[in-house]
């Protein structure tokens, strides 16, 4: 499975860069991630072909179990669609243009994270849904 990830900023503390870099690199044995980091709500569209699937991450998504969100990425790559494509907002958030353009919004909790945070999480989770697909020995 390929995935790009188009979010607002990019990571400038270099204890994020290396959990991003460990996470790819985990991510390798399976797929390609692809990060495309841009400056507002404005650049995410443009970046992202009308035939990829797009999930939005949102406070108001709807929130998946890791085995939740394996199953869906399933069948969402044996689908139709040309690509996987998820987009993360600045500190403010995503605009309703770009949450209304997703195929699907996802929550990854109730709880608030600093924006940057969240492409790790979202990087571990990509990571532990392929290890769930692969029946690999490493989500618990």
């Amino acid at each position: 499975m390929n995935f790009t990830i188009v979010s607002v900023g990019r990571l400038k503390e270099s204890y994020y860069g290396e959990a991003a870099d460990e996470y790819i690199k985990r991510i390798g044995g399976f797929g390609k991630v692809s990060i495309i980091d841009v400056k507002s709500d404005d650049d995410i569209l443009p970046k992202i072909p009308v035939s990829a699937f797009v999930f939005a991450l949102c406070v108001e998504g709807e929130r998946l179990s890791s085995e939740g969100f394996s199953q869906k990425l399933e069948k969402v790559y044996l689908s139709e669609k040309k690509g996987i494509y998820f987009v993360i907002g600045g500190s403010e958030g995503l605009s309703e243009k770009v949450k209304s353009a997703a195929d699907m919004k996802i929550s990854m909790s109730d709880m608030t994270f600093p924006h940057r945070l969240a492409k790790i999480m979202l990087l571990e989770q990509l990571y532990r849904a392929l290890t769930i697909q692969n029946n690999k020995n490493y989500h618990k």
